[in-house]
Formats: structure tokens, sequence, C-alpha cells
């Protein structure tokens, strides 16, 4: 049966007998119970599904391994792996209803686990990617068929900013899906949970959600530009005090990055399979807390922005501002992102 619980005679010798297993909301590509143990209550999760499946597996091991190593650690506890079914026990971590405001407690834990990989990271999880010439010809062709006029050297904009992406310095510890629900509000802090997508880069990449709406979650939520202050110095700050280094904060690249990916417009289970942005014009979607198109539509407004005034990026800038008019033009009923998280 799915939903008979994983927990074999290694981690019986272990970790003792499981009591009360009760099987919990899990996405398709694992297999989540609470439990009762002698040391307390846990978590077990068997990750399952795709011909990937023992790459993440080995990716939330490593991560889990490392940032569990931090001083003050926001992973939970591991108390026993049996990577032959895939199966992680984990220190059970009580979730709370976040508070207003609560992006800024976020962006202090996203840095402390982005500060928690050491040089280490390198060894054992993969860099992390971005998009590549093929997002960028989609963007454009997106634009083009909306009737939205990219200046002549947009493209090479474009291109410049996938290899600015590719090489970005840093060996940030990257959790891969940092969205709503793989984060634990708790009365002392956030834990993050669910790191199968782990890899190392830029830390940019990841406080980069909190702008450009959780690209990669069904929550997409929008913040005041007060909140989004508080919450990338907070960011700044625990970094500085986790790594004694300063980091300026500049998240336009990070963003377009997201924009031009057609894949953070659908769930992981959709993604690699089309063109995603091909589709828009055609036909919207709902994924979480918005449709596709007014996914897209919050990300232009994020990027002319962020882009304006920026020699690299002017072009992009301006297009965005157009495209985005051209989508509220075709489509009025579009919504803002929502401002509470639900």
């Amino acid at each position: 049966m799915e939903s008979e619980l994983s927990f074999g005679d290694g981690l019986r010798a272990t970790l003792g007998q499981p009591r009360a297993p009760r099987l919990l909301d899990s996405s398709p590509r694992s297999r989540v119970w609470r439990v009762e143990l002698a040391a307390g209550p846990a978590v077990v999760k068997q990750v399952v599904g795709g011909a990937d499946a023992d790459e993440r597996y080995a990716r939330e091991v490593a991560a889990l391994e490392l940032a569990g190593a931090a001083d003050e650690p926001v992973v939970p506890a591991v108390w026993g792996t049996d990577p032959s079914e895939r199966v992680l026990v984990m220190a059970y971590v009580p979730h709370r209803r976040p508070a207003a405001g609560w992006i800024v407690r976020y962006a202090r834990a996203l840095a402390a686990l982005h500060a928690s990989g050491g040089p280490e990271v390198v060894d054992v999880l993969p860099r992390w990617r971005g998009p590549d010439d093929a997002d960028v010809d989609s963007f454009l062709a997106l634009a083009d068929t909306l009737g939205a006029r990219a200046d002549p050297g947009v493209a090479a904009e474009l291109r410049a900013l996938t290899r600015r992406l590719a090489t970005a310095p840093g060996r940030a510890l990257l959790h891969g899906d940092p969205c709503p629900g793989n984060d634990l509000h708790t009365a002392d802090g956030v834990t993050f949970i669910d790191l199968e997508g782990a890899s190392w880069g830029s830390g940019l990449v990841e406080l980069a959600y909190l702008r450009a709406g959780f690209p990669t979650c069904w929550c997409v939520t929008s913040a005041t530009p007060a909140l989004l202050d508080r919450a990338e110095r907070a960011y700044a700050a625990t970094w500085r005090a986790r790594t004694g280094t300063d980091l300026r904060v500049d998240l336009a690249d990070a963003c377009a990055g997201w924009l031009i990916r057609g894949d953070a417009l659908v769930e992981r289970a959709h993604r690699g399979t089309v063109d995603q942005l091909a589709r828009l014009p055609y036909e919207d979607w709902t994924w979480g807390t918005v449709s596709a198109r007014e996914r897209l539509a919050h990300r232009l407004a994020v990027v002319a922005e962020l882009a304006r005034g920026r020699a690299e990026v002017r072009g992009l800038a301006a297009l965005c501002a157009e495209l985005r008019d051209r989508m509220l033009a075709h489509w009025p009923t579009l919504r803002p992102a929502p401002a509470r998280r639900p």
C-alpha cells in the first residue's frame, strides 16, 4: 500500500519501533508520515517517483547534513537515513501560522541557511542552473506575439544576463524551493524543509523570491516596498553576522532570470515538458494563488522597476513595462498578486 510506513530494520535498530504513524500531505514525489519514537515526535520522509529520485534524495541528505552542522541550524535534525529505500527520519518541527510581516523572519532564516554550506558545499551539491538561450528566445517570442517590440539590443542584454547569472559569485547553500509550505514558523524562528532541489550559488537568486513572487511555488504574494526593504536588510545583516562579509543586495538580475523562465509558471511535475511562455497568449491556467498570466504580469512590473536606470538592462526594463501594458490591455481582468499569505 502507498500509505504503508517505510521504516526498515536498520532504522528500528537505532531509533526503536515507530508508533502512531500518520500519513501527511505531500507532493507526489514523496511520502511523509508523522510518527512517535522513543526520542520524541519525528517525521519520516520517503523520496519516490521520477528518474531523478536518487539524486533528489542525495541532495536533501547532503544539504541537511551541511546545514545541520551550523551553530544555530535552520533545518530539522536528522535522526536516521535509509539510502536503500530513500528514507529520512527527522525531528518533528511544529508549525504555527506566520505572523504579519513574516517575510522578515523568513529572510533571516534564509540567510542563515545560505551561510551554512561552508567551502565543502561545492563538492557535495551541484551548482545552481539559471535560464539559458532557449528561455531568452521564448520570452522574446512572447513579447512579439503580444505586440511588444523589443529594442534591437534586448536580445544581447538577455544573453549577457544569462551569462552573469551562470557565473555569479557566491557559494551559498541554496534550498531549491524555499516557498511557503517549506518554511515552518515556530516561536524561535523559521525552519526549512524539503531540500530535494538543493544546490550552491549566489544567495541572491533565492532572496529574489520575495520580490519575484516565489517563482517555484504555488503561493505567490506581493509585499509592500517597506516590508521588502526590511526583509532584505535583515537578510544582509544575518549574512554579515554568519559569514563576516558584507553583501550588496542587487536583485535586478535575479528577478529578471526568474521572469524569463517559462517553467517558473508551472509546478515541478510539468517543468521541462513544453514551452510554457508559448502557451500563455492562447491559454491561462491557475496554480495556487494566481493564474499564469498574473504571475508573469507581477514579475514584469518587478523587473521593469528594478532594471530601470541600469545600463546593462535598460532595454529590458522598457520591454517589461510595454509587455505588461499589452497584457493588461489584452486581459483587463488580471488581478494583482495577493498581499496576504493563505
